[in-house]
C-alpha cells in the first residue's frame, strides 16, 4: 500500500508552488482538477451522460464540452449543479483511485482545492494545508489569473472557511509569498512523509 498525502489550499495560497516542489523531489502527483477535465474529454462516458442529461447545447461544434455555458447554467440552477456532480464526482473519484494505485514514488500526493469539501481526504492517510492570508490570496490570484477582486472574493467565500480547514488538516504551512520560505517549510515535512511511507503496510 502506498502512503497518500492529500494537499490542499484556497485560491492563491501557493498550492501549485508547493506541489511543484514535491514533484522536483521525485514525488508523483495526482491533480484532482486535471482529472476533472480528463473525465469530460471527448469520447469519455461522463461527457456523453452530461449531454444526455442537459441537452446537446452543452457541447461545442467540435463535440467538446462548452464549459462556460454549463458553468453559467449550474450557477443559476442549484439543482442542475447537483445533477452534474452526480455524474462527475463518481467518475472523478474512480479515476483518482486508479491513478493513486499506479504511482511508484515513495509516497504519492493527491492535490485538490476541494479536498475536504468533496471528502477526497478520505482517500488519503495524511493531509497538508497550504494557507495564506486572505489579502495575499487576493493579491496573488488577481496577478496570476487577471481575475477581478470581487470574483476572487466570491471563490474564497464558496470554499470551506480557512478556520475550518485548520481544524481538519494534519499539517499546515503558512505561505508568506516567498518561495524560499515555502520550500524551507516543506523540506522537513517531506522527510517526515518519507518516514511515514516506510511504515505503511
Amino acid at each position: 500500500m502506498t502512503f497518500i498525502l492529500g494537499l490542499t489550499g484556497g485560491i492563491g495560497s501557493g498550492k501549485t508552488a508547493a506541489t511543484q516542489w514535491f514533484e522536483s523531489q521525485g514525488i508523483q502527483v495526482v491533480d484532482a482538477d486535471l482529472v476533472a477535465r480528463e473525465i469530460v474529454a471527448q469520447g469519455e462516458p461522463a461527457l456523453q451522460k452530461i449531454a444526455e442529461t442537459f441537452g446537446t447545447w452543452v457541447l461545442l461544434e467540435n463535440g467538446e464540452l462548452n464549459r462556460r455555458a454549463l458553468r453559467d447554467h449550474i450557477f443559476k440552477d442549484p439543482q442542475a449543479r447537483q445533477q452534474l456532480e452526480a455524474i462527475t464526482h463518481p467518475a472523478i473519484r474512480h479515476s483518482i483511485i486508479e491513478q493513486l494505485k499506479a504511482a511508484t514514488s515513495p509516497y504519492v500526493i493527491l492535490v485538490s482545492p476541494l479536498l475536504f469539501e468533496t471528502n477526497q481526504h478520505e482517500l488519503t492517510q495524511h493531509t497538508l494545508l497550504i494557507d495564506a492570508t486572505e489579502e495575499l490570496q487576493i493579491a496573488r490570484a488577481s496577478q496570476r489569473d487577471g481575475q477581478d477582486i470581487e470574483q476572487i472574493k466570491k471563490i474564497i467565500e464558496a470554499q470551506m472557511p480557512r478556520t475550518q480547514k485548520h481544524t481538519i488538516a494534519d499539517d499546515i504551512v503558512m505561505n508568506d509569498g516567498q518561495l524560499e520560505h515555502l520550500y524551507a517549510k516543506l523540506k522537513p515535512l517531506h522527510q517526515s512523509y518519507l518516514k511515514l511511507a516506510q511504515h505503511i503496510e
